[in-house]
């Protein structure tokens, strides 16, 4: 009896042994995997990265939509609150530079810094002060409530990282799996990446003449680093005739509601002749009635975006308003999301030019950045290709309005180059030019009597249900207790 003891005894033990050994492992679920291939974390990345183009609601508050069957905030500028939503992804990000750090893969940290700097970059910009160095940190440190940095030391940060994903890639020579924008092709990545430290130094170009940011980089950047050398090198998501790969807006409902063209934007294509009119925007059901051309610029017009939205509903009844063009709901594919193309980097150095931060020909820059706008509608708008193939582009460079060489002063030619940027932006290039607007007064905004154009948005109700103490602190420290609001100036444009 007592040796039968001993022997049950005996397994006993064995048995716990054995369980404590491989309880870890016991414990891990096969269907929630702790390690992945950054490779598989990068596609999604990129696929929420490159789509997230702004939707409509900068459209409005750029002047290019107005909607009739409602009052919209953005079109009047009635905005408040903000998302943070972007932080979402960025926990994707941080785990695809954890995995690429745990197998020793520097291209996806390059990618991941990349993708953290141009996410930083919009928060940033939308809302001052944000969680930056703290953020993040909550898998692997377990700080849920972190602290927010100056919103100079996010740009410098932003700036910073960069240069270091630059570096990382220059010193790579394999293809990058999983890559669905440039097919893992490293100097492509090198040449978005540097376009886009431009930008971020372009944005920051009211800090110009007080010392607080470095932009002698800007020079090193275009002496000495690779650049997009053509349209067909923008960082951009092609879509594709396959479900789930389509065109965001394809067969979107919203487009046979109440939203119309803004009459400003309208007005601005006209007088400069531009004929990325007839594929932005449909004829009036009254010209169409009538038998106009396409080519017709007075088959096309707006609404006020400063009237009621009734009195624009009236006008669009009566057949009077144009609307945004059918492809951009009925092509599958239409056009990819450009998130910086190289149509905006060679707008961005002639801009640069003529502020002399390089040594270049602006005239020449600006004009490669119209004709590579032209170029990209003449690729991905064939119905209307040849309204814009390269005689158009030339013939349109020589009207009065877009010739370089008739701006006599260098705020003339900012103008010029700003317009530009602004005119081929339509459902492409996110908030940027409302940002052009805050940074250099181009272009201008119409708007009711009394309206002012806000500068940011309030911050989310989360930060305040969450994390009360940082964003209290946050807000008193950059404009005082108690003014979260949006007409509050933030550093960048100060």
């Amino acid at each position: 009896m007592n040796k039968m003891k001993n022997i049950l005894v005996i397994l006993l033990l064995s048995m716990v042994s054995i369980s404590c050994t491989d309880l870890e492992e016991m414990n891990i679920n096969p269907n929630l995997p702790t390690e992945t291939h950054p490779q598989l974390l990068l596609t999604n990345v990129e696929w929420e990265v490159f789509r997230a183009y702004g939707g409509t609601s900068a459209l409005y508050a750029q002047k290019m939509l107005v909607q009739t069957d409602g009052e919209n905030s953005n079109q009047y500028y009635k905005w408040d609150r903000g998302s943070f939503g972007p932080y979402s992804v960025l926990r994707n990000v941080t785990k695809m530079i954890q995995e690429a750090e745990r197998i020793n893969d520097p291209s996806y940290v390059a990618l991941g810094k990349f993708f953290r700097s141009y996410y930083f970059y919009n928060l940033t910009l939308n809302f001052g002060d944000v969680p930056y160095t703290a953020a993040l940190k909550g898998e692997i440190e377990e700080e849920y409530a972190p602290v927010y940095d100056d919103q100079e030391v996010v740009f410098k940060g932003i700036l910073a990282e960069l240069e270091e994903a630059e570096k990382i890639l220059a010193s790579q020579n394999t293809i990058i799996a999983g890559d669905i924008i440039y097919s893992g092709n490293v100097l492509s990545w090198r040449k978005l990446i540097n376009a886009f430290r431009l930008k971020v130094l372009m944005t920051l170009s009211p800090k110009s003449e007080s010392g607080e940011i470095d932009f002698s980089e800007f020079n090193t950047i275009f002496t000495n680093s690779p650049l997009m050398e053509s349209e067909a090198e923008s960082g951009q998501l092609v879509f594709l005739d396959q479900q789930n790969n389509r065109y965001p807006d394809f067969n979107s409902s919203g487009f046979s509601s109440g939203m119309y063209i803004d009459s400003t934007f309208i007005q601005r294509l006209q007088v400069r002749k531009d004929p990325r009119l007839f594929i932005y925007c449909t004829q009036t059901k009254s010209a169409k009635e009538a038998g106009k051309a396409i080519d017709d610029f007075s088959s096309y017009e707006g609404g006020d975006p400063a009237a009621p939205y009734a009195e624009v509903n009236q006008k669009a009844t009566q057949g009077n308003v144009s609307k945004v063009n059918d492809r951009y709901h009925r092509d599958p594919v239409n056009e990819p999301y450009k998130l910086l193309g190289y149509s905006e980097q060679q707008l961005i150095l002639a801009e640069a030019a003529v502020r002399g931060w390089i040594s270049a020909d602006a005239e020449m820059l600006y004009k490669n950045g119209v004709k590579a706008s032209f170029k990209f509608y003449e690729m991905y708008s064939e119905e209307y290709s040849s309204y814009v193939d390269p005689e158009a582009a030339m013939m349109y460079l020589s009207e009065p309005m877009n010739d370089f060489s008739k701006a006599m002063s260098d705020t003339d030619k900012i103008e010029l180059i700003v317009m530009q940027k602004y005119l081929q932006s339509f459902f492409q290039m996110q908030w940027t030019s409302f940002y052009d607007h805050h940074r250099t007064g181009f272009p201008s905004f119409r708007r009711p009597t009394g309206v002012e154009i806000p500068y940011r948005w309030i911050y989310p109700q989360s930060e305040y249900n969450y994390n009360a103490d940082n964003v209290t602190s946050a807000i008193t420290k950059q404009f005082g207790a108690g003014n979260d609001n949006i007409h509050q100036m933030t550093w960048w444009i100060k």
